[in-house]
């Protein structure tokens, strides 16, 4: 019994959705990072660069692709056809759903290098978030649980003094 391409080619579109909503944003606070207390050291921009994160290839777009492709390809022609066409058609849907899922997870980032208060310079690779980096901006970097991300320094206003009278 042949099946429509539009009900074969969902799962696959469904998965590669699914893997582009992992986020590694300095918007993003993970649920295990909220109400623990982080280091918080002061730096200043020396440069920024845009990389790019390479996406993950953690095995699910293969195993998605490869169910997809097998029961795809095998129901293509009789029992003989079926079998062969569907192990092939298994190893391509592998292939391509192991590329959409690399591609759905790659993220835009930058590189900030930065130099502390004690003259060490620091290089931090974080994915594009809502503040943007120059040099010589005054920056927080925020140690919490092992990973590292970098915020604009808030703009301290002198308090008004009290006039004398």
């Amino acid at each position: 019994m042949p099946r429509h391409p539009r009900f074969i080619a969902l799962p696959l579109l469904l998965a590669a959705a699914l893997a582009g909503c992992a986020t590694s944003s300095p918007d993003v606070v993970s649920r295990g990072d909220a109400q623990r207390l982080a280091t918080v050291t002061d730096a200043t921009v020396l440069s920024v660069r845009p990389v790019v994160i390479d996406g993950t290839q953690g095995g699910g777009g293969a195993a998605a692709g490869a169910v997809i492709g097998g029961v795809g390809g095998a129901s293509v022609g009789g029992r003989r056809e079926a079998v062969a066409v569907g192990v092939l058609a298994a190893v391509a849907g592998a292939v391509v759903g192991n590329a959409i899922e690399r591609v759905g997870t790659r993220e835009d980032a930058l590189e900030i290098m930065v130099q502390m208060s004690n003259g060490e310079r620091r290089a931090i690779v974080q994915a594009k978030g809502n503040e943007s980096f120059n040099p010589g901006d005054a920056v927080l970097l925020v140690n919490s649980g092992g990973k590292v991300r970098v915020m604009l320094a808030p703009k301290v206003v002198p308090a008004a003094r009290p006039s004398a009278g």
